[in-house]
Parts: C-alpha cells; sequence; structure tokens
C-alpha cells in the first residue's frame, strides 16, 4: 500500500503532534503508513501525488480570509505552495480530505467564499447530514445527525459552485463538502475527541478562541461531551483509498 500524505501547520509541537497521534489513531494506520510534512516548519519538499494513495490536511490557527498584511511570512508562504498542490489535486480528483483549516483553503481554491460569518466557539455541536451526504461512502455508516467538535473564526459562507454539500449545522451551514468524487472538506474536525479538544485548548488558550480567564469553565463543559462518531470519516477515507 502507497503511505498517506498528512500536511501540517501547528506551529506548537505539544497541539502538532496530539493532531499526529488522532490521525494514526483513527485512520488505523502506522507512523511509516502516514507521513507528516510540517509546512510551518520550512519550505514544501518536493511531493509527488502519484507516491500516496491520498492527502489529508490538518486544521491550525491559520485563517484563509484574513487580509494578506495580518498573515505571518509563514502562512503566506503555505498559502503559496499550497496553490499549485491543490491545482493537481483538483484537476486529477485525487483523494483529499482537509479538516478545518482544509475547508478555508479548498474553499477560496474553488471560488467559495470564505469568512467570520459563521464561526463557531469552541465547542460540540450536532451536525447534520444532507441527502448527498447519506449517500457518500466517505460517511457510510455515519448516523445522520452526530456530534462533533469544533472552534473556528472563519467558515465557508458560499459553497463553492463546484461543491455537493454533505453536512450542515444549525449556526454553520458549510460543515463538510466534496469536490468531483475524492476531494472533501470538514469544518468540524474528524481527528478530535474530548482528550484532544481539550489539548488544544490549553495550547491556543490566548489565540482568541476564546477569553483566556474561562479556560478551566471551557474544559468543563467539553468534558461533557460524547463523541464517538467524526472519526468515521477519516477510517472510511482510508479505507476507500488505501
Amino acid at each position: 500500500m502507497r503511505p498517506f500524505l498528512l500536511l501540517a501547520s501547528r506551529a506548537e509541537d505539544e497541539a502538532a503532534d496530539d493532531e499526529y497521534a488522532a490521525f494514526l489513531r483513527l485512520t488505523g494506520l502506522a507512523e511509516h503508513e502516514l507521513r507528516r510534512v510540517r509546512m510551518e516548519a520550512g519550505p514544501l519538499p518536493e511531493l509527488h501525488l502519484d507516491d500516496y494513495s491520498g492527502v489529508l490536511l490538518g486544521g491550525g490557527p491559520y485563517n484563509s480570509s484574513d487580509p494578506p498584511e495580518e498573515k505571518s511570512a509563514a502562512q503566506r508562504r503555505v498559502e503559496a505552495e499550497l496553490q499549485p498542490l491543490l491545482n493537481e489535486v483538483v484537476a486529477r480528483d485525487l483523494p483529499f480530505l482537509g479538516a478545518c483549516y482544509g475547508i478555508g483553503t479548498l474553499g477560496v481554491h474553488q471560488g467559495g467564499v470564505v469568512d467570520r460569518t459563521y464561526g463557531e466557539p469552541v465547542s460540540c455541536v450536532p451536525i447534520v447530514l444532507t441527502s448527498a451526504g447519506q449517500a457518500d461512502p466517505v460517511l457510510d455508516g455515519v448516523p445522520e445527525v452526530f456530534d462533533a467538535l469544533v472552534g473556528h473564526k472563519e467558515a465557508c459562507r458560499v459553497l463553492p459552485p463546484s461543491a455537493a454539500l454533505l453536512a450542515t449545522s444549525a449556526a454553520c451551514p458549510v460543515q463538510m463538502f466534496r469536490i468531483g468524487q475524492n476531494v472533501y472538506a470538514t469544518q468540524f474536525h474528524p481527528e478530535l475527541d474530548v482528550a484532544g479538544v481539550v489539548t488544544r485548548a490549553r495550547v491556543y488558550q490566548h489565540a482568541g478562541y476564546f477569553p483566556p480567564a474561562e479556560l478551566e469553565e471551557l474544559i468543563a463543559r467539553l468534558r461533557t461531551a460524547v463523541v464517538s462518531e467524526p472519526g468515521r470519516v477519516l477510517a472510511n477515507f482510508v479505507a476507500r483509498y488505501a
């Protein structure tokens, strides 16, 4: 089996390593089967997508819709390097799944509108599958309504014209979409469980997702969440394309 590729952008080692561990656990892949590239650490190495079964793009603190002058040099570089990769992924309809930051990146790339209209606080929310989502193989076995963890400053306000809407929620209309047959993006975090979101809340306490003084209160609320279904998305993705 060809390995899968995880493109990561979290600069904080604790969050980055926890994210990688979560993708490994939920996909069932071994480390040699999921190659991680930390894009924020340096220029993207030369990648030949035919060497991989599929590409995963993790979340992170970047916001696609921020004005260019407010983006760090690292973010501007990462976005420039992702453009040709996404061009190839979409043109060839290669297996791809972007989570959180991935939906902003792919949404902008495909002509959608991404802004701060539908940002969501760090929380557990009900996600509802559309009829297209209920029929999609990557969502096989996922209930029509399920709880997932979210936390984002921006979201896709207008779906890309070429996209099929797969999942939605009351506060964020675009929670998952598909381009072509094999290119996916989610706003919710398919890799996150309660322990993972608590880790990220601590790491990103001062990143503007919530008032820093409310950290322990937020963690107490998060610990009551029951999140069992989103990981199926990752398992199904890998099972389909391995």
